[in-house]
C-alpha cells in the first residue's frame, strides 16, 4: 500500500477525506492506488476500523466501481459519517470493533466519476475485466472485447486488469482472506425498481459452493427483518456476465481454502443492486440528466437513499460477529438450507 497522499479531486473524495477525519485517529487510512489522468493522480482510498488481528471477522463496504452510479459510493460515505460519530459515544459499538473490523473501498473508479462515465479512462468497465469465464447465452452487456468505444468492453484477451480492478481484488485478498469469516458488499445503482441482494454467480447457472451457510444467512435475514424490502437471488438469476470481479475473487478464496468445512472459513460477496429505475418512473425528467437512470436527484429522495439501507448495513456486520446462527450450524442443517437453496432459487 502506498502512504496517503492528499490531492484535490472530486468532490467525493474531498468528502471521504473529510469523514476520515472526524474519526480522530480512529480510522486506518491508505491509498491502494493512484490513477493518472490528464495530469492529475486520482487516489483509491482504503479506510479500515476495529481490530487489527486479520483472523477476525470483517465486513467490506465496496462502491464507485461504475463512475456513473456515485449513489453507491454516497451510501457507504453517509454510513461512514455515521459510523464517525458511534465510535466516539457508543460503548456497545466499541467493544464490536474489538473482536471485527470495517473495511471500506467506496470509491474504486474516481476517474469514472469524475468524468461521469461508466468505465475507467481506458474505456474498461471493471465489472467484467477480471478472468473468469461465463457459460454461454451471452449478450452484449455480458461483456465483450470488440471496442472500448462501445459499453460493457471487458479490456483485451490476455492483458492484466486494469489498475482499479487490481487495486480491488489485492485489497480483497490480502486484508479479507485470511479472515475466518469475511462477508463484503458492493454498492450499485442502474437496474430495476426493487433493491435487489445478489450473491455469485454472475457467469452462470453455477450453485455457490457454500449455498447452505448463504440460505441459512438469508433465513436469519428474513426472521430478523420480515418486512424488508430486498430482492435476494444469484446474480445470474438477472443476467450472466463475464469477468465479473467477485467471481473471480470466490474462485481465488477457493483455491486458497480447498477445504473450507474442514478449515471453518467462509468469504461471501453480496452486491446490493439499488433500483433506480422506480427513481426515473416517479421524475421522468431525469432521463435528460446524464446521471438520471443511476442517481436519485429529487433532494428528498436523495434523502432517503443515503438512510435507506442502514440497517441492512447494520446486520451484516452483527451477522459476522455472530455466526452461530448461520454459519456454525450442524451438517444436517446444512443440506437441509442447501436443499431450501436449490428448491428456491436453482429448480
Amino acid at each position: 500500500m502506498k502512504s496517503l497522499l492528499r490531492r484535490k479531486t472530486l468532490r467525493e473524495i474531498d468528502q471521504l477525506e473529510k469523514i476520515v477525519s472526524l474519526f480522530d485517529g480512529l480510522a486506518r487510512c491508505e491509498i491502494a492506488e493512484e490513477i493518472p489522468f490528464q495530469g492529475k493522480r486520482f487516489p483509491i482510498h482504503v479506510v479500515e476500523i476495529g481490530s487489527e488481528n486479520p483472523e477476525d471477522p470483517v465486513v467490506g463496504f465496496f462502491g464507485g466501481v461504475h463512475g456513473l452510479e456515485k449513489i453507491g459510493s454516497e451510501v457507504i460515505l453517509a454510513y461512514m459519517e455515521s459510523i464517525s460519530s458511534l465510535v466516539k459515544w457508543d460503548e456497545s459499538f466499541k467493544k464490536r470493533l474489538k473482536h471485527s473490523r470495517i473495511l471500506f473501498m467506496p470509491i474504486v473508479n474516481p476517474v469514472g466519476m469524475w468524468t461521469r462515465q461508466r468505465s475507467n479512462p481506458q474505456g474498461v468497465d471493471l465489472m467484467r475485466n477480471s478472468p473468469s469465464e461465463g457459460q454461454g447465452n451471452k449478450t452484449m452487456y455480458s461483456g465483450h472485447r470488440i471496442s472500448p468505444k462501445l459499453p460493457w468492453y471487458r479490456g483485451e484477451k490476455g492483458k492484466e486488469m486494469e489498475l482499479e480492478a487490481k487495486a480491488l481484488c489485492r485489497v480483497v485478498k490480502e486484508r479479507m482472506f485470511p479472515s475466518k469469516l469475511s462477508v463484503a458488499i458492493d454498492v450499485h445503482s442502474g437496474f430495476g425498481v426493487k433493491d435487489r441482494l445478489w450473491f455469485p454467480y454472475s457467469r452462470g447457472q453455477e450453485v455457490y459452493q457454500q449455498i447452505g451457510e448463504v440460505m441459512a444467512w438469508v433465513d436469519l435475514f428474513n426472521k430478523t427483518y420480515p418486512n424488508h424490502f430486498y430482492t435476494i437471488e444469484p446474480t445470474s438469476h438477472q443476467y450472466c456476465i463475464d469477468g465479473d470481479l467477485w467471481d473471480h475473487l470466490v474462485d481465488e478464496f477457493f483455491k486458497i481454502n480447498p477445504n473450507t468445512m474442514a478449515d471453518k472459513k467462509m468469504f461471501l460477496p453480496w452486491t446490493l443492486e439499488m433500483g433506480s429505475w422506480i427513481w426515473l418512473k416517479k421524475n421522468p425528467l431525469q432521463v435528460l440528466n446524464k446521471l438520471g437512470l443511476y442517481h436519485p436527484l429529487i433532494p428528498h429522495r436523495y434523502q432517503r437513499i443515503l438512510r435507506r439501507h442502514l440497517t441492512l448495513f447494520d446486520f451484516l456486520h452483527r451477522s459476522v460477529l455472530f455466526p452461530k446462527p448461520w454459519l456454525e450450524i450442524n451438517k444436517d442443517d446444512v443440506k437441509k438450507f442447501h436443499l431450501l437453496a436449490r428448491e428456491k432459487w436453482y429448480a
